[in-house]
């Protein structure tokens, strides 16, 4: 059964005391010092099918701007972004409870993973332009990049593995800003055609903050171009944007038309329905 509540995807739109809790795995000490040994620049690549025996900083300072390394080795992702959940990588553990909590606590690791980040935008064309708001915007080469990226989709899960590393280990505000920027490039720029379903799929759904995420997705559904066929919320949901866009746009009006006029109020004469063909006006000059 359907009804214009209904979405398909998660519970954005629900409130926190609805949603189950669910438990999370608890890890042993093995993995913990593999990981650490890893992020604090102690542990090397030994089964890296690419550089062996490589460690992290060296990592970073060799394969900074080596694209095609960065683009046709398919190992490393899952040792510089790592999840509570499988990879394609077998030798890199999925994450544990502990290894998280450890992780959070250390500076050295959380740096680490922050080079890890920018190291992998710029291999996007993107450059983290504040490190306090995770705020992003186009590099220099975006228009390489962006071709590179357009053209190899199964960056597309690097990019959603990366979004929830982030969520996971001290970085969640940098959610946000990263998935804004491919909504914008996607949804009002019209590029990187390739990658725009998952953003919409899977990027968007990445953002653990659920006042943020709504805020994603009623930016995305005011610019989606097929509004009809915006399947990312429900509904009555995408009605209540739309009022709230339309109200927003009448009371700037109205307050325009104060100023203009020198007037505390519109004339009584000046109904709704004027207000609406005046929008419609100014939006076609």
């Amino acid at each position: 059964m359907t009804d214009e509540f209904y979405c398909g995807y998660d519970s954005t739109w629900e409130t926190e005391e609805s949603q189950p809790k669910n438990a999370r795995r608890q890890g042993g000490s093995r993995h913990v010092s593999r990981l650490f040994q890893l992020f604090t620049n102690s542990f090397l690549f030994d089964d890296f099918c690419f550089l062996s025996g490589v460690y992290i900083h060296n990592f970073h300072n060799r394969w900074a701007g080596d694209y095609n390394a960065l683009e046709y080795v398919h190992t490393y992702i899952q040792w510089l972004f790592p999840l509570q959940e499988p990879g394609m990588n077998h030798e890199a553990s999925p994450l544990t409870e502990d290894e998280v909590k450890c992780f959070l606590e250390n500076v050295t690791a959380k740096k680490n993973l922050l080079e890890s980040y920018k190291l992998m935008l710029d291999f996007y064309g993107i450059v983290l332009c504040d490190e306090e708001t995770g705020k992003v915007k186009r590099a220099s080469n975006w228009d390489e990049r962006f071709q590179n990226l357009n053209n190899h989709t199964h960056n597309n899960l690097r990019i959603t593995r990366i979004l929830k590393c982030l969520g996971t280990l001290g970085y969640p505000h940098y959610q946000s800003p990263l998935v804004r920027f491919f909504l914008e490039e996607t949804l009002v720029h019209g590029e990187l055609p390739n990658i725009k379903d998952s953003v919409l799929n899977y990027f968007l759904f990445a953002v653990l903050d659920k006042r943020q995420r709504r805020s994603l997705i009623k930016f995305a559904y005011l610019n989606y171009d097929r509004k009809d066929e915006f399947v990312w919320c429900p509904k009555k949901i995408q009605m209540i944007i739309l009022i709230n866009y339309w109200l927003k746009i009448i009371i700037n009006y109205h307050v325009y038309y104060q100023v203009i006029n020198k007037s505390h109020s519109c004339p009584l004469s000046f109904t709704l329905y004027d207000y609406w063909q005046n929008i419609i006006q100014a939006i076609r000059l």
